[in-house]
């Protein structure tokens, strides 16, 4: 059963009674709860928002994060804009969200006739009062668009909070730290985390290196550390994995797979290792602790307080947590009738577990069969050579679509007859694995991968 929803965030860190050292903390400055629970972003200029609909486009994340302690419950709708989204995104969600207002950077672009400007400045402390009757809060979060553009989904904080549960009496308060953005669903979930339970949160700056990051969080002591698989292998390739120790280490927003599983069993053999099923859409929908790929079989028709069933092969979702609608696009349904999210979400039974393949609409025709490029790519990772891989499409004229690879690889082999050697094994490693259709025409060699703000591979 979820928890009561608190009727704003600024009550819920009141709640949660926070040890003065708790802070949330981005490069150089950090907040105290205590002073986020108070204070102000705005100037004190939050009720003039009262009622309305805002959109946060706002850089950093620690005063993303202040600003929406100040505003939940205050405005009728909070539209969170991603720092990637571009203008054109952003002239998007203010006409789907309806939004007359903009919280924002005193350097931020104009947003049109209409809409009006509150600049965001250094916390200050505030003599506002709270109102009596706070209203509650529509969120309207963007989804991920790593297959198409993205769209505005409404949650309530309730929902959003709905997979948190307490904190043990008398257990330490962790110390959490993400590799995500908490303008995404992913990172959210972890700032309301951090906040429900006093918890310290250690936030990425944009553009900081990997290693000043990964210094923060040893600096703060990090016990459980949050990121996409993509994240966690972009920290395992660099020299700085070993920095950090954590006690608990969380992986979702991509497919999971026992070669990313494995390589963080081994740096990290004291850590709790969970992976979680979670979209914007559906919301979080149920965590692995089992330290293998995919989820059991019993999941379906199984869990407490989320229904699973698997529909033609796609993942259905129906819980407490799922947003209720998309904003602005009535014409598309997000929950059906029965109250089930399809996910698009494809996953096949092996005995006693489910695994997944990939997006329904990431599939690549090759000579009129489907391949999911994920299921390629989890096979590519678990040669022993391999750290990650990036299958796409490439134009044939004679069976539609071949097979492509970009592949990183743990050591790079030093001269071109051993990566002849080498694309030649993970070719073989392939084609044992994987029917004919699905196994790389062309294996490339490539330093990294892309990474979409979000965190996961670019893959479109």
């Amino acid at each position: 059963m979820s928890p009561p929803e608190p009727a704003t965030l600024r009550r819920l860190l009141d709640a949660a009674q926070a040890p003065p050292d708790a802070v949330f903390a981005e490069a150089g400055v950090a907040a105290r709860h205590s002073d986020a629970a108070t204070g102000t972003v705005l100037a004190g200029r939050a009720r003039e928002l009262a009622g309305r609909s805002i959109l946060m486009r706002v850089k950093s994340q620690l005063t993303s994060a202040l600003a929406l302690i100040e505003l939940d419950g205050v405005v009728s709708r909070l539209t969170i804009c991603p720092p990637d989204f571009t203008a054109e995104r952003i002239g998007s969600a203010i006409v789907q969200a309806q939004v007359d207002a903009v919280v924002c950077d005193a350097d931020e672009m104009e947003f049109g006739a209409g809409v009006e400007r509150f600049e965001v400045a250094p916390l200050a402390v505030s003599d506002a009062a709270e109102d009596a009757a706070p209203v509650v809060t529509e969120w309207a979060l963007p989804t991920s668009g790593t297959t198409g553009a993205p769209k505005l989904v409404a949650h309530r904080l309730s929902g959003l909070l709905g997979a948190i549960r307490p904190q043990e009496p008398g257990a330490p308060a962790p110390v959490w730290a993400t590799f995500y953005d908490i303008r995404r669903y992913g990172g959210l979930q972890v700032f309301l985390r951090a906040a429900s339970g006093g918890a310290t949160l250690v936030l990425s700056t944009e553009g900081e290196p990997l290693v000043e990051h990964v210094e923060r969080m040893r600096a703060a002591g990090a016990t459980h550390v949050v990121g996409t698989p993509s994240h966690w292998r972009r920290l395992l390739m660099s020299p700085h994995a070993n920095r950090i120790a954590p006690e608990y280490v969380r992986l979702s927003g991509e497919i999971v797979d026992r070669a990313v599983l494995e390589a963080l069993k081994t740096t990290y053999p004291a850590a709790r290792i969970v992976h979680a099923y979670a979209t914007t859409e559906a919301g979080v929908g149920f965590e692995v602790a089992d330290g293998a790929e995919g989820f059991p079989a019993s999941f379906v028709g199984g869990l407490a307080d989320v229904e699973l069933r698997v529909v033609d092969g796609s993942l259905h979702v129906r819980s407490a947590r799922a947003a209720s609608r998309y904003v602005g696009q009535g014409d598309i349904r997000l929950v059906g009738d029965d109250g089930f999210v399809d996910t698009d979400d494809m996953v096949e039974r092996r005995g006693e577990r489910y695994v997944f393949k990939g997006r329904r609409a990431g599939v690549i025709n090759v000579g009129g069969l489907k391949v999911h490029p994920e299921e390629v790519e989890q096979v590519i990772a678990l040669h022993e050579h391999v750290r990650m891989a990036l299958v796409k499409a490439r134009r044939s004229p004679i069976v539609g679509d071949i097979i492509v690879a970009d592949v990183v690889l743990k050591d790079a082999a030093p001269t071109p007859s051993e990566r002849a050697a080498l694309r030649d094994d993970i070719l073989a490693h392939c084609r044992a694995r994987l029917e004919r259709h699905q196994a790389p025409a062309v294996v490339n060699f490539v330093q990294s991968l892309d990474m979409h703000a979000g965190g996961k591979l670019a893959r479109r």
